[in-house]
């Protein structure tokens, strides 16, 4: 009973921020004010334990995937479906599945965590696995160091009680092994790794765009063995080495990162599931995912549809804009002050493009710049997003069918608004 008021008030502040769209946060602001110890005493509920997926990319979506394939393997799991990684959007999350006692029916739970407070809150909710995905150069007018983001990474890996699973191609988070000197195989927790083949690595345009490690420069790594491998990947067509043996995938959106965001589950689920893991009952949850909130998704936009790339830094736009088979015939590119430095965007190659009809966001004459600098065809630049997307509005329709709009996350959330989707949690 004691957190009835406190989930009953966080339910009303709820209902109300969702007729408005959005403020999924808010409502576990409320709860976590009244009641500091709910999510753990919402954690402590969950007899398979606590999952965290942490990662500079890719959080939100291997989340979704890994929690679509723990259901499809018939657990009742509890997640943050749309993206909310901070206390506050887990509380939410937590308000918005729970009884008005804050009791929440789930055998699992699989958070998506900001790096920046993995550490406080795995001393807290005291997670049993913690999957790492990729240390990539992102929010650096926040913590200043890629290797500070690496070591809050590692840190919070290192409180997993029974397992990590890790990214073997990053240089950062391989490294997990040395947290752990050898002796007693009792006292620590299991380490698995993910990864793909070199020859599917070099053939992506810009690789996997990890951040270089100069700190472990010469040490020389073991031969870690990949639990889960991605052996072939072509547009949204997977194929994934689990244990030994393949699983084919069709992903929610197209690309290596997606490949490997796929693989990263399916290593999580074997190590949680153990002998209980089926192949052909992940391949089935893949068949009937929808993409993650942004990702990929295509939506209605009237008589036409719209493809919603989503980045959040240079090294997720570059990574999506690898992924584009062919020039788009119709695009939007948006980026806003949600992403304060973007200095990173003359590192990116827009190969992948042959114009861009209309850059938008508060930050479109930058990204003007650094386009015009390369001679790149642009057709108007309206940093209005209410305006930039009238102007796609009235052009004709194309002929592939959608319009792409390449965003960054704020703009994305304010983009779907725009068009119809108030819904901030898209997943349920």
């Amino acid at each position: 009973m004691k957190h009835f008021i406190p989930v009953l008030i966080g339910k009303l502040a709820r209902a109300v921020t969702r007729l408005r769209g959005g403020g999924s946060a808010f409502p576990g602001y409320l709860v976590l004010k009244l009641s500091p110890r709910f999510i753990q005493d919402v954690a402590n509920s969950f007899t398979h334990g606590i999952v965290f997926v942490l990662g500079s990319n890719g959080k939100s979506t291997t989340t979704h995937m890994l929690t679509e394939v723990l259901r499809g393997h018939g657990l009742n799991v509890f997640t943050n479906p749309s993206g909310s990684n901070l206390p506050q959007g887990i509380a939410s999350a937590i308000v918005a599945d729970s009884d008005l006692l804050g009791r929440v029916k789930g055998d699992i739970g699989v958070l998506e965590v900001d790096e920046g407070y993995a550490v406080e809150l795995a001393k807290v909710l005291a997670p049993t696995t913690v999957l790492v995905l990729n240390t990539q150069v992102d929010q650096l007018y926040r913590f200043y160091e890629t290797e500070r983001v690496a070591d809050m990474m590692l840190d919070a890996a290192a409180l997993a009680s029974d397992h990590i699973i890790s990214n073997r191609e990053d240089l950062y988070l391989s490294k997990i092994w040395m947290r752990y000197p050898e002796g007693d195989a009792n006292l620590k927790p299991t380490i698995s790794y993910f990864d793909a083949t070199e020859q599917i690595i070099a053939a992506s345009p810009s690789g996997l765009v990890n951040a270089p490690d100069y700190r472990h420069e010469g040490i020389v790594e073991p031969d870690h063995e990949a639990l889960a491998e991605v052996t072939s990947n072509v547009g949204h067509s997977a194929t994934i080495a689990v244990r030994g043996t393949n699983v084919a995938l069709e992903l929610p959106a197209k690309g290596l990162h997606f490949a490997l965001d796929a693989a990263a589950a399916l290593a999580t689920a074997a190590v949680i599931l153990d002998d209980d893991f089926d192949g052909d009952a992940s391949s089935a949850a893949f068949s009937a995912m929808k993409p993650a909130y942004g990702r990929g998704e295509l939506l209605a936009f009237g008589d036409e549809q719209v493809e919603f790339v989503m980045y959040k830094n240079g090294a997720s736009l570059q990574l999506n804009l690898d992924a584009i088979p062919e020039p788009p015939e119709q695009v939007l590119l948006s980026i806003d002050e949600g992403t304060p430095d973007i200095s990173w965007i003359y590192d990116v190659s827009f190969a992948a493009l042959d114009h861009v009809d209309v850059i938008t966001g508060d930050k479109a004459w930058q990204i003007a710049t650094r386009l015009e600098h390369d001679g790149f065809p642009i057709g108007t630049v309206e940093p209005d997003l209410n305006k930039a997307i009238d102007l796609m509005r009235a052009m004709p329709a194309p002929s592939t069918g959608h319009k792409t709009w390449i965003v960054n996350y704020e703009q994305m959330m304010l983009a779907r608004k725009r068009i119809g989707y108030l819904d901030m949690e898209n997943q349920r």
